[in-house]
């Protein structure tokens, strides 16, 4: 599993001890033999919605390393591309160094790694190992902006229904991919519906709905685990980077 490389390559620099890897968290239920009670019921905040706080990890990774992940079941007659679409779909494949380059990735790439979130008032914040990055969901009843500058994250704005939060971002550039190879424009708008449905499993619904690249909207879930007892890692994409001075092909700049 690449947390457990991430782990060995910080340790040589570090004491593991140092980065809060086995500590005991407060408030986590446990079986009698102290391990975590992952199957336990859904905790619930002051507002009695479902609390979502904690070290989440996507369950895909449990099942191959972080480079090679099993994909997303997505049946490709549901990803319908338009002509303009298709014509983004060259490029990108054309374009093999995005990740060398330690750009941002996706918000769903992001996940492969631990992701921790922190419910606020107002605010679901989501900080993210890989590329040790952040988001912001706001809950405060604000609407999406109207004419935003693009970013790679977008702009995030979430309302409760029922036990599930329904985010909207928008605001993309379109400078990255979905699920690695997949392209979208600056019109993407992806909904996501979290759902914990017990204490240790985090189920992610995505809707991506982008007209100028896709011919209809497609969906796909990400199922995630809790990760107890441990804490994020700091992972800076470009340290130690040696490979892209040895490739070779289009799309390097």
């Amino acid at each position: 599993m690449i947390r457990h490389l991430v782990l060995i390559s910080a340790a040589l620099a570090t004491p593991v001890s140092a980065q809060w890897l086995n500590y005991p968290a407060p408030g986590i239920p446990r079986l009698p033999d102290g391990k975590p009670n992952l199957s336990a019921p859904t905790p619930k905040g002051p507002d009695g919605k479902p609390d979502l706080s904690g070290l989440w990890e996507s369950e895909r990774v449990r099942q191959g390393p972080f480079d090679m992940p099993p994909p997303i079941a997505v049946k490709p007659e549901d990803v319908i591309l338009t002509p303009e679409g298709e014509a983004w779909q060259r490029q990108h494949k054309e374009s093999h160094f995005l990740n060398a380059r330690c750009l941002p990735q996706n918000l769903v790439t992001r996940m492969l790694l631990p992701f921790k979130i922190l419910p606020l008032r107002g605010t679901v914040v989501i900080l993210y190992e890989l590329y040790t990055n952040y988001r912001q969901i706001f809950t405060d009843g604000r609407e999406l902006p109207k004419d935003p500058n693009p970013t790679w994250t977008g702009y995030s704005v979430g309302k409760w229904d029922g036990d599930t939060l329904v985010v909207d971002t928008t605001g993309f550039n379109d400078a990255e991919t979905i699920l690695f190879n997949r392209p979208h424009s600056d019109a993407l708008h992806i909904v996501e519906r979290f759902r914990r449905r017990d204490f240790g499993h985090l189920e992610i619904q995505f809707m991506i709905v982008d007209p100028k690249v896709y011919a209809k909207p497609w969906s796909f879930k990400e199922d995630a685990h809790l990760i107890p007892d441990t804490e994020l890692l700091e992972y800076i994409c470009n340290e130690n980077e040696k490979d892209l001075k040895h490739m070779v092909g289009g799309g390097r700049q």
